[in-house]
């Protein structure tokens, strides 16, 4: 993973027991952690236009945030959330992003993103056909 490119990737938080205000505040709270560590930027996620009649452009995905870093910090990202998650309680965090042109999803410890990146840097990239 030579990639000097930053990577976006959506962190997702999970709770026990639903509760949209709560999503709403975590994710902005880790917004604001988040903007203090070492990535390139971090915004709440939107998912499209706003219903109609409310003030905003754009819908904000409750209780996530879009992260672009560097894919050799994107391990110290998946520990920095991880930790973040842990000081409350019945909350976890799940990462989505494309890694290599490759589409994953991510819920585990940092060990275990390291291994499936290196194999993702290891897999050749599809052959193409001679023009």
């Amino acid at each position: 993973m030579e990639s000097t490119q930053p990577l976006s990737v959506t962190v997702q938080i999970e709770l026990e027991e639903r509760d949209d205000e709560l999503l709403d505040s975590l994710a902005r709270q880790l917004l604001d952690e988040l903007s203090e560590q070492p990535v390139d930027s971090v915004d709440l996620a939107y998912s499209g236009p706003a219903p109609a009649g409310t003030k905003s452009t754009e819908a904000v995905t409750l209780g996530a945030v879009v992260v672009a870093v560097l894919p050799t910090l994107l391990p110290k990202l998946v520990e920095f959330s991880q930790a973040w998650a842990l000081r409350g309680q019945g909350r976890s965090v799940k990462f989505k992003g494309k890694v290599g042109g490759q589409e994953i999803e991510f819920e585990g410890k940092a060990e275990d993103l390291q291994r499936i990146l290196a194999m993702l840097s290891a897999t050749p990239p599809p052959a193409t056909s001679p023009a």
